[in-house]
């Protein structure tokens, strides 16, 4: 899987999470930058993007994330 499928399938996930087809993340993209990202919609999101990728993301990754792209780099080690 590409960086670039991950970004496809993450800005999928990402849409139906916040119900917003506008968003379009990026590496840089943190939740500050999306209005409804709290912490509560993160734990939805993160479940959102374990059920996508078929694998679940270790908490002591998801804790450490600072933005998508490290969400991204997680998803390419974890699918290897």
């Amino acid at each position: 899987m590409t960086r670039e499928e991950v970004f496809e399938r993450l800005n999928k996930v990402f849409r139906e999470v916040f119900d917003d087809d506008s968003i379009v993340v990026q590496d840089s993209t943190t939740s500050d930058d999306i209005e409804d990202w709290d912490s509560f919609e993160h734990i939805n999101l993160v479940v959102a993007v374990e059920n996508e990728f078929s694998f679940k993301i270790p908490m002591g990754k998801v804790v450490t994330m600072k933005n998508v792209g490290e969400m991204a780099d997680i998803i390419l080690e974890l699918g290897k």
